[in-house]
């Protein structure tokens, strides 16, 4: 395995730290610096073809579009002299539409922005190397001065560091295009990562540190050569500092395009990456230098030892309030939760006032990835303005004369073939009626993905 992997250059210098940290770390960090290379490697690998992912993601959606285009040229009214059936040549290039007086599902799958991704994942990245350039420097003080609150900020370090690899995997893995196996997307992808993450910040972050400050509260002594944590913590806190700035500035910019306030993205933006950054790899680790500089100044000033696994506890107590958080909110995202309620009134209210909807029933939405939706409804269509919308764009006059001329004849099927083509003609039409919705709707709300529409039956039982 080492001859495998430490030949990159871009991996060597992580091998050997770590190989580093498992000759002379606590034993419990053992297992986290295995863990910690084992990501670093994936991370790194998958960091290396990026350009294949997007190259697969524009040529699906330029397949996409040209199905779209063949489907709208299929779609225009044909009204000739013979009133050809139009029957849809290539049915597998224009499966995006069914109407057959049920159901009418609309997979449509616009270029989806990579803007919020890249926000993302310039964030991810700068907090990952920032709390790795941390955890060399906290790692060697440890060594140096033995202190125990010290040691709680190297397992904070390295939990941050396992955490962001972690989220880099999941925001690579969720830029896969659809497949057939996942029709919607890997977008939910980096939720799972996230919540992994957020466990391991529990278990290792937290639970670690607690347990070795409550060990040494009545055996511990005062810390070597101090003077070296104090330069250190004051570096990490400009070097976290700085990485707070970019994170913050990160999220406030995905709360604008969400059209929400940067409070109420915290709680309920439908990214948890960026949230995950700023609170636990940038927040809790700004507090947590504050809280083990606190301890070392008390230590420092009254003597008293027990004050440096005091910091060591606080520092784990609030890595599992940080985790709780993140954990509930990946939670709540892998479930499946509504999109905003804003966006899903202006959804409806914009249904409710076209002309060619009489009522909506079981109305429901997803959120299917950070920003992106999936909407689903059963309207109950008002016929009359269908037919009616249908005969503005192909002209009244056209469908009489050919009426009148067929009653006249005295041959049944000539009328009965007039019947069946417009029969056709108006079921065509609500498609294009439906097409037309599914426009407007995405429009209206960017973020929607896949628009399902399904034609209500007011006679049979509302599910």
């Amino acid at each position: 395995h080492t001859l495998h992997i430490t030949h990159h250059r871009r991996i060597q210098p992580v091998y050997f730290v770590a190989i580093a940290a498992n000759a002379n770390f606590w034993p419990a960090l053992d297992f986290a610096t295995e863990l910690f290379l084992f990501i670093v490697v994936l991370q790194i690998t998958r960091r290396l073809r990026p350009s294949s992912i997007e190259c697969e993601n524009m040529q699906q959606q330029q397949q996409q579009q040209q199905q779209q285009q063949e489907c709208d040229s299929l779609r225009i009214p044909l009204i000739g002299t013979h009133f050809q059936s139009r029957r849809l040549s290539s049915p597998s290039s224009c499966s995006r539409r069914s109407v057959l007086l049920g159901l009418i599902s609309l997979d449509s799958n616009p270029p989806r922005p990579l803007l919020n991704h890249h926000y993302a994942f310039y964030r991810v990245t700068t907090a990952l190397w920032c709390n790795f350039l941390v955890f060399s420097l906290k790692f060697g003080v440890w060594l140096a001065t033995s202190s125990h609150v010290m040691l709680a900020e190297v397992v904070h370090s390295v939990a941050d560091f396992a955490n962001q690899a972690l989220l880099a995997y999941g925001l690579s893995s969720s830029r896969r295009a659809p497949d057939a196996i996942h029709p919607y997307g890997y977008s939910k992808e980096r939720f799972v990562w996230s919540l992994i993450s957020a466990v391991g910040i529990f278990c290792l972050g937290s639970g670690a540190t607690i347990v070795n400050g409550i060990q040494n509260l009545w055996t511990s002594q005062p810390p070597a050569n101090i003077h070296y944590a104090a330069l250190v913590i004051g570096g990490s806190l400009i070097i976290e500092g700085a990485s707070l700035v970019v994170a913050i500035q990160a999220v406030k910019k995905g709360a604008a395009a969400e059209g929400m306030k940067l409070r109420d993205y915290i709680w309920r933006g439908h990214d948890p990456t960026s949230v995950a950054v700023m609170t636990e790899v940038d927040g809790a680790a700004v507090t947590g230098l504050v809280i083990a500089a606190a301890s070392l100044v008390a230590v420092n000033t009254t003597g008293n030892a027990i004050y440096d696994p005091i910091g060591s506890i606080i520092v784990g107590n609030l890595l599992g309030m940080v985790a709780i958080f993140l954990i509930q909110r990946n939670r709540h995202a892998l479930i499946g939760r509504a999109m905003d309620e804003n966006d899903m009134q202006k959804v409806l209210q914009f249904l409710k006032n076209d002309p060619v909807v009489d009522a909506l029933y079981d109305c429901k939405s997803e959120v299917i990835g950070p920003g992106f939706y999936r909407f689903k409804a059963e309207i109950d269509f008002n016929g009359v303005m269908v037919v009616q919308n249908y005969l503005t764009r192909t002209g009244r006059e056209e469908w009489a004369r050919e009426f009148r001329r067929a009653a006249k004849s005295k041959d049944d099927s000539t009328l009965l073939k007039i019947m069946s083509n417009y029969g056709e003609e108006v079921v065509t039409a609500l498609g294009s009626e439906v097409d037309r919705l599914e426009k407007e709707i995405q429009e209206l709300v960017p973020g929607i993905r896949h628009v399902d529409i399904e034609a209500h039956n007011p006679t049979g039982p509302t599910p």
